[in-house]
């Protein structure tokens, strides 16, 4: 009887990897680890160097040449307070956006996309027509900084925990149709607050435009603290827990198999933006599509999605954007344009990204 044909040590050798074929794949992969690693260091230290030229050319054409008298003074704590201003915006709007992306699984969407500036301005609107434009000599709760910021952050925060952490754990609703909830209430609240705006006295109309758009030349003080504070908090925290968005980037189920609560750590991160967005959007006003073009570019300096890369990236970047626009702007003359420049540029870009992702 015939026996059967066995595999020859030969032909085995050829399908079973061996320690050697591991260890020189390993090897050939080594150098282009490297060159990765190389990359995203010289990426940092370019990024933190332009970062910081371009603010000290900003206190270097704005102050004025004889220090040490009021007008100088003055000028250094308005530039002061613009640069603070700058990074607090850069880093709230850098970190929500990468952030608001890893759980969305999409790199067109921000945070704006579920309602949180269309809120803020529904507040500010329903703020300033219930209570008036200014009240007595101390002015009314529209003009009281802490009491604005904690009034206008508390709604946003108990808006966002109550109707999507209600949507994410009690009805456990897919995130698209999350976004698309967020999407109507966005246009809803737009509409409202057009309604409210056509209620207002010329005078306090031309008080609510100061929140209505991103405005970089006067930044109150105290409400730079504030949003300060609450900024560096959020953002460490989110640093601190940077391996965990790592992981859900691989997706709902690997994340889930992984060990994370994929659900927890989404509101988790709805949470964090809600508080980074109020707080840019309380300093300066409304700022829609930046976040799209800081946190693309650094997805594309660094050519990774990991966090602990790409959340201060995106912040450097976006604190180059601005200080570079706020003095290329003041060279023409047209200083106060830097936020009709941004969503020029952004909404441009938003739509090159829609179309690339059609052709793709």
């Amino acid at each position: 009887m015939a026996t059967p044909n066995k595999p020859t040590p030969t032909s085995a050798s050829h399908n079973i990897p061996t320690e050697g074929t591991a260890a020189a794949d390993t090897s050939a992969e080594a150098p282009r680890f490297a060159q990765l690693r190389r990359r995203r260091i010289v990426a940092h230290i370019i990024t933190t160097l332009l970062a910081i030229g371009l603010i000290y050319l900003l206190f270097h054409d704005t102050l004025p040449s004889r220090s040490n008298t009021k007008a100088w003074d003055y000028t250094l704590n308005l530039v002061i307070g613009q640069v603070g201003a700058m990074i607090v915006v850069s880093v709230a709007i850098g970190f929500s956006t990468v952030l608001f992306q890893t759980v969305t699984a999409n790199r067109i969407l921000t945070p704006s996309i579920i309602g949180f500036d269309s809120l803020f301005l529904l507040i500010q609107t329903i703020m300033i027509w219930t209570v008036g434009a200014t009240v007595g000599e101390e002015g009314s709760i529209f003009d009281h900084a802490l009491a604005n910021y904690s009034i206008s952050a508390g709604l946003m925060v108990i808006f966002a925990m109550t109707l999507y952490g209600w949507l994410l754990v009690g009805k456990r609703i897919a995130l698209p149709t999350l976004l698309l909830v967020g999407l109507v209430f966005g246009l809803v609240f737009r509409s409202i607050t057009g309604m409210f705006q056509r209620m207002l006295d010329p005078a306090a109309y031309m008080q609510l435009q100061s929140v209505m758009f991103a405005d970089f030349s006067f930044v109150n003080p105290t409400l730079l603290m504030i949003s300060g504070g609450v900024t560096a908090l959020c953002a460490i925290f989110a640093l601190l827990r940077h391996r965990r968005y790592d992981v859900m980037l691989l997706g709902r189920d690997p994340a889930i198999s992984l060990g994370i609560n994929h659900r927890r750590e989404t509101i988790i991160v709805l949470f964090l933006c809600t508080l980074f967005v109020s707080s840019a959007t309380a300093l300066v006003g409304p700022v829609l599509f930046f976040g799209i073009i800081i946190a693309n570019a650094s997805y594309q300096v660094l050519s990774t999605q990991r966090h602990i890369h790409t959340l201060p990236l995106s912040a450097g970047l976006g604190i180059i954007g601005l200080a570079g626009g706020q003095y290329a702007l003041r060279q023409l003359g047209v200083e106060g344009s830097l936020s009709i420049v941004i969503e020029f540029i952004g909404g441009l870009f938003f739509l090159f990204l829609l179309l690339k992702g059609r052709t793709a």
